[in-house]
């Protein structure tokens, strides 16, 4: 029972907590403190999970007491309870600098519909993470997008609205893709349980299985901003608030990823590298690199780098082996942590310097040196320079790339190292315009107060999930390790949702979902 409760909580506590702030939206303390106190509780909710399923292997719940694959599932395992940690901590620093931008401030992080809908979104983020089929998958990622519209929105001008709205169609459109691949799956194998579907995939016809496969990559892709599909991001992230920007960057586009890296593994593995997604991998970390260097706003340019730094992931999912897989799982957890704190930076060099176009900030006065401190770190590690996370994650691939061997692979790793060197000149033209030059002006007046305080403290936090991965790189490897293992080797999901396999010798009630667990 008390496990059943860990599993739903990440996705009830949030939205009952969204219906609650909403009737309180007369109050913003009330909204303040109700949204950081769920989000902290999920977020050692999640913890939990993660120490649970790394002990115990995959948890799963059959929610109403319906079996799996006819009743809704939610199942939690190592890969799950490791991103949705991370998330949440995100979720959490982000939200706790928007409460204190609102209160320094006011403005889109201080209306009544913003706690509600990060709430939703929060919720969103969790469903999607531990849903057992591909119909609660589409619905975690309508939550989502249903809050990220209201958040987009909020406090928008002429040209908010304008890339809202191509937001808005390019994710109606991939709604619509996917809702469509669910049903013509569920008219092929009878079923939508991923775990069931797991069993059933290898039954059909190979060119239905590719084309299911296709399918379901593209409107994956388009929601991880994977090039050719990419074109949305960076029109529609640059003109929110900063807050908004930051989580939306950090948690949705690693959503699509990791419903990517579930249903190809799960219903389509592989013993061998798979040629469209090299391709795709290598394509994506060398256009989103050079878009990035041919930026002059800041946050346009970090948004081209998160589309370049997708293909990191890419990368080692293509390659179908552990030692990619791992290095995927680590990269998202690096990239979540970081990818957020720099947009974060960019709204308050932004904030503090009146401008985020690279040649106005060129002429104004520098921000603290705390904050370029704050940068440093975070954009050496985005770079992969030791010994911060992102080179041990990129180190991972690299390696995986390695031991894969095939021209391909070494086609895709020089496309991953001049990525790399890109990004370091992307960022240091960052450092040279914001950080490092200044019209010698004295700088403008700051707010100042507990408001600004929590920003800083929660930008700092930001950057801090990154540098525990990077310190905490041995523990954090091996359990990156062991969730990559257990999506090669699909049996420990399997049995947790459906039970062990009928004449394995583990008694009856196999298939059966609760009964099968129960049995064991």
């Amino acid at each position: 029972m008390t496990t059943d409760w860990l599993l739903i909580a990440p996705v009830l506590l949030p939205v009952l907590a969204a219906g609650l702030s909403l009737a309180v939206w007369r109050s913003a303390r009330a909204q303040r403190l109700l949204g950081v106190g769920v989000l902290t509780a999920v977020l050692l909710d999640a913890a939990v999970l993660l120490v649970l399923t790394d002990r115990r292997g995959p948890l799963a719940l059959d929610v109403g007491g319906w079996p799996a694959p006819a009743g809704v599932t939610v199942v939690a395992d190592r890969l799950s309870a490791l991103l949705l940690t991370v998330a949440l901590a995100v979720a959490l620093a982000v939200l706790l600098f928007a409460v204190g931008q609102g209160a320094a401030e006011g403005g889109g992080t201080d209306h009544a519909p913003f706690h509600p809908s990060y709430l939703l979104l929060a919720a969103g983020v969790s469903l999607a993470f531990l849903a057992g089929d591909l119909f609660n998958l589409f619905v975690a990622f309508e939550l989502m997008l249903a809050a990220s519209y209201v958040l987009i929105n909020l406090d928008a001008d002429e040209n908010r609205i304008r890339a809202g709205m191509t937001y808005t169609i390019t994710s109606l459109l991939s709604s619509m893709l996917f809702l469509s691949a669910v049903g013509l799956v569920y008219g092929a194998a009878g079923t939508v349980n991923l775990a069931d579907l797991g069993d059933r995939m290898p039954a059909l016809p190979e060119g239905l299985r590719t084309v299911f496969s296709l399918l379901l990559l593209i409107v994956f892709g388009i929601k991880a901003a994977m090039v050719p599909l990419h074109f949305w991001l960076p029109d529609s992230y640059p003109t929110a608030p900063a807050p908004i920007t930051a989580v939306l960057a950090a948690l949705l586009t690693k959503v699509g990823l990791y419903a990517m890296v579930r249903t190809q593994t799960l219903l389509f593995p592989r013993t061998e590298p798979w040629t469209p997604l090299l391709v795709a991998a290598a394509v994506t970390l060398l256009v989103g690199a050079v878009g990035a260097i041919a930026q002059q706003d800041l946050n346009r340019l970090l948004s081209f780098v998160l589309v370049g730094h997708i293909g990191y992931m890419l990368f080692g999912l293509s390659l179908y082996s552990v030692a990619g897989l791992s290095g995927t799982v680590l990269y998202a957890m690096h990239h979540i942590a970081v990818q957020a704190a720099l947009f974060l930076i960019a709204g308050l060099v932004a904030g503090w310097s009146g401008s985020a176009r690279l040649p106005r900030l060129a002429r104004a006065a520098p921000p603290p040196g705390w904050l370029a401190g704050v940068f440093l770190v975070a954009a050496l590690s985005l770079s992969g320079i030791p010994p911060l996370s992102g080179f041990v994650a990129k180190l991972a691939l690299l390696q995986a790339g390695v031991e894969q061997g095939g021209a391909a692979a070494f086609v895709l790793l020089a496309a991953a190292l001049v990525t790399s060197l890109l990004t370091l000149y992307a960022m240091a033209r960052v450092w040279r315009a914001a950080f490092a030059t200044g019209s010698g002006r004295p700088p403008a007046v700051r707010p100042r107060g507990a408001g600004v305080r929590l920003t800083v403290g929660a930008t700092v936090g930001s950057v801090l999930i990154g540098v525990l991965v990077a310190v905490g790189a041995g523990p954090v490897a091996r359990v990156s390790e062991r969730a990559a293992r257990d999506l090669v080797e699909r049996d420990a999901y399997r049995e947790a949702v459906l039970g062990p396999r009928s004449g394995d010798g583990s008694g009856e009630g196999a298939g059966t979902g609760r009964e099968g667990r129960e049995g064991r």
